[in-house]
């Protein structure tokens, strides 16, 4: 138990799923669990924004094709622009395109730059490293393939949330130190996953009854499969110093809330470009649950703010 504040409107969506009769995600296969999460999503998330461009295709990947989707509020660009690349969240096990549409459509319209998500292999069918392995190839195709993208990409901005959140850190590591065609301008991780092996604090202060739980990370971890020695897993154990300018985001009432701390910190102390923040009395996820949690939508347009204010100081 725990006595952190909660929010009144992040304590009515608790409430909600606590009196829920539905099974958990932990408790099914993971087919039944994407369904069970994309139906999650379509209740609490607030509707997709309308944009003058938004079109799916598809790029190489060690294994087949990966599904990638552009967003874009300009229908054409003729000025080099930054890319923000975004890998969803789910534990690697679930999410996909349609489960982050809606949040995809609304930062490509306030940043008012280029989106392109990256629909990466899942675990079980393809455990760890398939979902590392398909971020690193779908982002240097981006930046290999302007012309094909209609866009003059000046930078690439790794981008996610959660398991995503993991997922952005490993590219920013990996093409800090094998670039791209075209270099970094920053990385946006939202309540990342930092480390795999992570106990204690907030693991176990949160560990019931804030969404994401104990229960359903060990399930996660289960079907994912990782090594957690591996830096494409655990992006902390990478030389820090070389990461690109930084805005790392937590929530207060979240199990991963201290490892996004201590990356952060880390950060800092390799003297990074960091801008760290908190939203106190909310839950991981909030950035998908924006209709259900009218206060989550003000926090995502906290961070988005502070992305726009990083990149215009670059």
């Amino acid at each position: 138990m725990t006595d952190a504040y909660v929010r009144p409107d992040v304590q009515m969506i608790l409430t909600m799923m606590e009196q829920s009769d539905q099974p958990l995600m932990s408790e099914v296969e993971p087919a039944a669990a994407r369904e069970m999460y994309n139906v999650m999503a379509a209740m609490l998330e607030a509707d997709a924004v309308d944009l003058s461009r938004i079109e799916n295709m598809s790029c190489p990947a060690p294994e087949g094709e990966i599904a990638l989707r552009l967003y874009d509020n300009q229908a054409e660009r003729d000025a080099e622009t930054p890319v923000i690349v975004f890998y969803h969240g789910g534990g690697f096990v679930i999410g996909d395109l349609e489960s982050h549409h809606s949040f995809c459509t609304y930062v490509a319209r306030e940043m008012d730059l280029p989106v392109i998500a990256v629909d990466y292999r899942l675990a079980p069918e393809a455990p760890f490293p398939a979902a590392p392995e398909d971020c690193l190839a779908a982002t240097r195709w981006i930046a290999g393939n302007q012309e094909q993208l209609k866009l003059k990409i000046s930078g690439l901005i790794p981008c996610g949330d959660s398991a995503g959140g993991n997922l952005a850190l490993v590219v920013g590591h990996v093409l800090a130190t094998q670039p791209a065609a075209v270099p970094l301008t920053a990385q946006f991780p939202i309540y990342p996953a930092t480390r795999m092996d992570a106990e204690g604090g907030s693991m176990d202060e949160f560990a019931e009854g804030f969404l994401l739980t104990k229960e359903s990370m060990d399930y996660f971890d289960r079907q994912y499969a990782p090594k957690d020695d591996d830096i494409r897993v655990s992006p902390y154990l990478g030389d820090l110093s070389l990461s690109p300018p930084t805005v790392l985001v937590t929530a207060g009432l979240d199990p991963l809330r201290d490892q996004g701390r201590e990356y952060a910190a880390d950060l800092i102390r390799h003297g990074v470009n960091t801008h760290f923040m908190e939203m106190p009395g909310n839950v991981h996820g909030f950035i998908n649950i924006r209709k259900a949690v009218p206060s989550a939508a003000q926090d995502v347009d906290k961070m988005i703010a502070a992305w726009k204010t990083l990149i215009s100081s670059l």
